[in-house]
């Protein structure tokens, strides 16, 4: 094994979740105003909620299945499917995902490059990251058509190795275990660990912050229905007198001349 091949599998992947850990802390301590998405959906709706709805169901399967994929031992799944039929599920769905939220991602950064509104509030961080997730879900649907050079999932176990053996620190095994995988399975991994490093100074930092607390919260009454709300007396103070209302003088009549007015001889 090389020791280039150990620097990127076996020693880069902690660096980058300790980066991943210590900056996003950092962050949410010394900038909390920051720590958002930047929706820009008041400034322009055109597209907004088809691109995003596609871009993120289809993000979220994939997290998912790459964290039961890569996480799950062999032992363990072997009760149901072998490895092989792990990898038609694998590629199916992963394929099926991964092009909705190619098609999603390709309608948003259209979107923040053309609108003339959306563009003028987005900073650099806000195009690059975008850029950075589609050339990583274009390595990945890369990687389904490399699978189906090899359908006995061995590759697959190897990619699962790799990432259960860092998870149990072990980094030589895990940099053995994926040095004899192609280039493509290989790029592909490393842009994922590299969006670890980029995750506490992007906007990516609003996936960990779902407003599940909402869920628990009470119920806030600010009117009820068919109840007068009660108007509070205006406590006046000791010794005060309201003021005389002046009364006015009654108009005269047409025709009628008033007592300090006579009418000429």
């Amino acid at each position: 094994m090389s020791n280039f091949n150990f620097l990127l599998f076996g020693v880069y992947p902690y660096i980058a979740l300790a980066i991943c850990l210590i900056g996003s802390w950092a962050r949410f301590d010394l900038s909390q105003y920051s720590w958002k998405a930047g929706s820009s959906q008041m400034l322009s709706n055109n597209r907004m909620r088809l691109a995003s709805n596609l871009f993120h169901v289809g993000i979220i399967f994939i997290l998912a299945g790459h964290f039961v994929g890569l996480l799950m031992p062999e032992a363990l799944y072997h009760h149901f499917i072998t490895s092989g039929q792990k990898q038609i599920v694998a590629m199916v769905s992963g394929g099926f995902f991964g092009i909705l939220c190619l098609i999603g991602l390709v309608m948003l950064i259209h979107r923040r490059l053309t609108d003339a509104r959306v563009r003028a509030t987005s900073n650099t961080s806000d195009v690059m990251i975008l850029f950075v997730l589609l050339a990583q879900l274009v390595l990945g649907l890369l990687t389904i058509v490399a699978s189906t050079g090899h359908m006995d999932g061995s590759v697959m176990v190897l990619l699962g190795t790799w990432a259960q053996s860092l998870l149990t620190l072990q980094p030589v095994k895990a940099a053995a275990a994926i040095e004899s995988v192609g280039l493509i399975y290989k790029l592909h991994v490393l842009l994922g660990v590299t969006l670890f490093v980029l995750f506490p100074f992007t906007r990516l930092v609003h996936i960990v912050s779902a407003p599940v607390w909402y869920l628990g919260r009470r119920y806030q009454i600010v009117r009820q229905k068919g109840v007068k709300p009660a108007v509070p007396r205006v406590q006046r103070p000791r010794g005060y007198e309201a003021p005389a209302r002046e009364t006015a003088a009654p108009a005269a009549a047409p025709g009628y001349a008033t007592a300090k007015s006579k009418s000429p001889v």
